[in-house]
């Protein structure tokens, strides 16, 4: 298998841990790019030098030769079975210079050196200093909105040219990376990473002012912030500042003067069009995406991935608070409110705060009357879809919900947790006056009134 120097003279790529037909495949497309002369004719990724070449062949072929004896665990890379053998031993090989602590993994400490070294270059915006000019200039692209790399199929643009790489795997469905427990496979590594630590539980990144531990390290960074106050993300109309992009996100909605496209059935307004197209879905009934075990179909990918996870018990999102896991990272950003007491969405009409933003949405069609759902065989209008899968079942008289004590069966969950309590004798209500309790929070009110009529 033959791929260009930087001499122009072709030289032949040989690894014994790389098959011959896998290089072939793989590099066979191989042609000069830029600085790195050797070239990956799978993903078209370029390298400096043969070996970087060679090891990153392993990506496509998936092999791992060199394992951990004392757990047995393979890896593709040297280097990263010598990081995991420092989980056995405990060994911290890497120390700050400046205050001696000491750390397992070199990425770690250079985490470490970019917080207690000087930058000499700071953001004239925010006042965010860093270490390098580059990531400063990548930076500034979040003040700027400046996103110069575009998908040249859809159109999605983006602030770096990494981020423009990974996405275009959605498009030709390519997942390079997969997990040896389970073979689930990942677009990008930073994923398979931070899915393999729900298999082993690792949290490799450590906080050096109180010592909290967290899996990923985009957490690390946000539970820093509370140590430092940092509120990099303001917003272009009021100015507010915020800790992290998704609640500046959510506060942008507030300014509703930016959203410029529309529905032209409801009239319900978006910020950007990819927005409006999901949101269109709800109209056309419109679900692209199905499930291959089970059937079910989905108006976003987003909500299929989530629901794959059904099927493979996997929760790869963990609450650094409780150590809870959950299956979305929306639930664990929720779950994680209950810690903070946070009420990020809030109504520009009566000024009422929500801990999710769906029940900002809901209540919101309290002041705009809007009932987006519609019943099509009797026309009845809902404010939210679940009320009209409830009142649906009148029509089909539907009953999944059964009992498995008695088999009574019932059209919605909720009435059957109330029914079971007969059968646990459970009474969760109970009236502070009299310690009376009750089934039902309904039965509850009904019994305050006869303390309050006296």
């Amino acid at each position: 298998m033959k791929i260009y120097a930087r001499t122009k003279e072709r030289q032949l790529v040989s690894d014994p841990y790389v098959k011959t037909s896998d290089r072939d495949k793989y590099a066979k497309s191989a042609t000069p790019m830029d600085k790195r002369s050797f070239t990956c004719g799978g993903c078209g990724k370029g390298f400096s030098e043969t070996y970087l070449l060679n090891r990153h062949f392993r990506i496509h072929t998936h092999e791992k030769s060199y394992s951990c004896n004392t757990c047995s665990k393979i890896f593709s890379i040297r280097s990263h079975l010598n990081q995991h053998y420092q989980t056995h031993t405990s060994e911290k090989p890497y120390s700050c210079d400046v205050c001696s602590k000491e750390f397992t993994h070199k990425s770690t400490i250079n985490i470490h050196r970019t917080r207690t070294n000087e930058k000499q270059y700071s953001c004239n915006v925010c006042g965010k200093e860093f270490g390098k000019k580059c990531n400063l200039d990548t930076h500034y692209r979040i003040h700027t909105n400046e996103k110069p790399h575009s998908c040249d199929v859809c159109g999605k643009a983006f602030t770096q040219k990494s981020h423009l790489i990974i996405h275009y795997r959605i498009h030709i469905n390519e997942k390079p990376y997969s997990c040896d427990a389970c073979s689930k496979e990942f677009t990008h590594k930073s994923a398979l990473n931070n899915h393999y630590r729900t298999h082993t539980n690792e949290k490799p990144y450590s906080c050096d002012v109180c010592g909290k531990k967290c899996s990923q390290k985009g957490s690390l960074i946000r539970h820093y912030r509370t140590h430092t106050s940092e509120k990099p993300y303001s917003c272009d109309v009021c100015s507010k500042k915020f800790a992290d992009k998704p609640t500046l996100n959510n506060h942008c909605r507030l300014h509703t003067n930016g959203k410029r496209n529309s529905c032209d059935i409801c009239g319900k307004e978006f910020a950007e069009k990819c927005n409006l197209d999901m949101h269109y879905r709800i109209h056309t009934n419109e679900k692209p995406y199905s499930c291959d075990i089970c059937g079910k179909a989905f108006t976003q990918k987003g909500n299929l991935d989530g629901h794959y996870r059904i099927h493979t018990s996997e929760k790869p999102y963990s609450c650094d608070a409780c150590s809870k896991k959950f299956t979305h990272r929306s639930t664990l950003n929720k779950h994680y409110r209950t810690h903070t007491n946070e009420k990020p969405y809030l109504c520009d009409v009566c000024g009422k705060e929500f801990l999710q933003k769906g029940n900002l949405d809901i209540h919101y069609r309290t002041h705009s009357n809007e009932k987006p759902y519609s019943c099509d065989v009797c026309g009845k209008q809902f404010t939210h879809k679940s009320t009209l899968n409830n009142h649906y079942r009148i029509h089909t008289n539907e009953k999944p919900y059964s009992c498995d004590v008695c088999g009574k069966a019932f059209t919605q969950k909720g009435h059957l947790d109330i029914h079971y309590r007969i059968h646990v004798s459970e009474k969760p209500y109970s009236f502070d006056a009299c310690s009376k309790e009750f089934t039902r929070k309904t039965t509850l009110r009904k019994h305050c009134r006869t303390h309050t009529n006296k």
